[in-house]
Parts: C-alpha cells; structure tokens; sequence
C-alpha cells in the first residue's frame, strides 16, 4: 500500500472519508456479449463523517444510497475513488479496493445491518449459531464458554431473552429478526455500522422501537451510524445530518433540520414537499410536483442529472456535473442557480 493512502487521524478528526466514489457496473450485450455500457449507480459522490454521529442518506429507489453502503463495506466494487477508514491503530486508510484478506481486519470494525430481516439471517441456523459467525471469524480463540456469554449478553442489549439463542429465525417477528441482525453486528465490538433501510419492512410501531434502540446503543457503545433510508420523518429523527442523493450523485448535504426545513437544491424541495403531513387540517398548496420519470442510470442525462425535470433548469445545466458548494455554513447544495 502506498504511503498516500495511509494518514494519521487527528484528534477530534474524521472516522471516515469518502473521495469522489464511483461504483459502474458493466452490461454486456450482443452475440459477442460484449460491453455496451455501464450502469452509473455511484457517480462521484463525497462526503466526511466524524465520530459518533448519524449521518442519514435519503433519495428515491434506485439512486445509489444502497450501492454507496455495500462499497464502503467491500461488498460492491469500486469503479475509482478513495474509502479511508482508520484501521486499528488509528490511521485513516484507504480501504476502497483491499483484498479479501486484507479487508478482514477491518469488518470487524466496520458491519452492515440490512435492509430484510427475512432474508438476511441464514434459516438453516440458530440464532447462536448466527450471532457467533462474526465471533468464529474474527475472534477466534475466544473460548466456547465465552461466545455463549456474549451472545446472551448481546440478545439481552438488543432487548431479546438470552434463552431465544437455541431458536430458529422462522420463529422471530421481523421486528425481533431485525434485532437478531443488530445483535451479529454488534458482535465484533464496530465503530461504524451501516444501517441500510433497517425499518422500512417493519410496522410503524416496531419501527419506532427499533429506531429508539439504535439511539440507545449508539450512546452507549460510541457508535457511528449511515443511516440509510426513504422515510423523511424517520431519517429527521435519527440524524445529525442528511445527505440527498439523486441518480447515483449527493446533490445536498447539511444539517438535519436544515435540509428539512429549508432545503436549498430543486429536487430537495420537491422530496420534502411529497412528505405527508400528519395534520389532515394543512393545506398542500406548496406541493411540488414534479415531471417526467427519473432517467434510467443507463442512460443518464449529461451535467447535471435532474435538469430535465428540474423547474428552474438553465442551458449551463447539460455542461457539467455541478459541484457540492456552501450556501451556508455546513449546508451544501449541488446547484449554482439556487
């Protein structure tokens, strides 16, 4: 690894730094099957993050929050682009295209907890079986004795019975399996966890609970958060900041109460417009809506990517990708003209 891609982390600095990412997938087509393309689904995207804190990534089905999360965890590969993460003597390295082997290392300080609570635990194992695979990997001359106790310790920490361990995940509610998955996450002692849409699947009020303890538990165990998901109010909630991602590029980035309640970029105000109101005596005369589908990431418009549906599009739109510049301090907007 060259020196450049390893740097001290300061004090009171970034837990993780992300460069200009981008993560294309190839299509191949035609008798040859060769390339005809790529799918854009992480275009250039770059954004900080300091310890301890909740960063929410919000944007429509198909805008790349999701591939974002599974490249900073190695699961998707990264076209180009720079990841660092301090490795576990503090320095902040550039972990974007490590090999299996040397990536290990770092899962133990890195996990992801996704989006399905019914898919992403293995059916065929216990729940003591699954909270112990990362132990099995990771920790490995942890003796039999101690695994058990720390999974009953962490079952009772994600707010289930330590006698739930010799059960089967087909005996969970989804709400439960989602706190199974938090428990595995937790296991390796992470200082960074992925939460990828971790409630959409579950019940408004079984959504609430589990959000209530991921705050707890990030408290408790200094925990940082991307939170990545759809739901505006929830993400409001849980975040210090929102980052608003628009076909595979961040096109703003602030303060949580900012972006809510004075979001600078087009399709920003048009997203928090769409929010539904819990008040059924508020009117929606500032609704924005907006025209025209989203662009397929095939095929992705040039400069910038909302510009065929954006109200106050200008001809300088189609030039170039625009940059994420301050409007206000810490508030970042992708648009010159707002």
């Amino acid at each position: 690894m060259s020196q450049k891609s390893v740097k001290e982390i300061p004090a009171g600095g970034n837990i993780l730094e992300v460069s200009d990412l981008k993560v294309h997938f190839p299509i191949h087509g035609g008798l040859f099957m060769r390339k005809v393309g790529d799918v854009k689904a992480v275009d250039g995207v770059s954004f900080s993050m300091k310890p301890g804190e909740t960063l929410g990534m919000v944007g429509e089905s198909g805008c790349g929050k999701t591939t974002i999360g599974k490249a900073l965890i190695n699961l998707a590969p990264v076209t180009s682009g720079k990841i660092m993460f301090p490795d576990k003597n503090g320095k902040l390295t550039d972990i974007a295209n490590l090999s299996r082997s040397a990536m290990r290392p770092f899962r133990s300080r890195i996990q992801m907890v996704f989006q399905d609570p019914y898919s992403s635990l293995n059916p065929r194992l216990s729940v003591e079986a699954i909270i112990e695979e990362p132990l099995d990997v990771h920790l490995p001359d942890l003796s039999r004795k101690a695994k058990r106790e720390k999974v009953a310790w962490l079952l009772e920490k994600v707010g289930l019975r330590a006698a739930y361990a010799s059960r089967y995940p087909h005996e969970f509610s989804g709400g439960q399996r989602q706190r199974i998955g938090l428990a595995r996450a937790l296991a390796t002692n992470p200082a960074f966890i992925i939460a990828d849409e971790p409630v959409s699947a579950l019940d408004v009020s079984i959504q609430a609970q589990i959000i209530n303890l991921l705050q707890d538990l990030q408290d408790e165990f200094k925990l940082t958060f991307l939170f990545i998901a759809h739901d505006l109010s929830v993400v409001e909630h849980i975040s210090d900041r929102i980052a608003v991602m628009y076909l595979g590029n961040m096109v703003e980035l602030g303060p949580a109460r900012e972006v809510n309640k004075n979001p600078f970029h087009p399709y920003t105000r048009a997203l928090m417009s769409a929010a539904p109101q819990p008040d059924p005596y508020k009117t929606r005369e500032g609704r924005i809506i907006l025209k025209g589908d989203v662009p397929s990431p095939l095929a992705k418009p040039s400069g910038c990517g909302f510009r065929t549906r954006c109200p106050i599009a200008r001809k300088e739109c189609a030039l170039a990708i625009p940059a994420l510049t301050e409007k206000k301090p810490g508030h970042f907007a992708a648009c010159p003209y707002v």
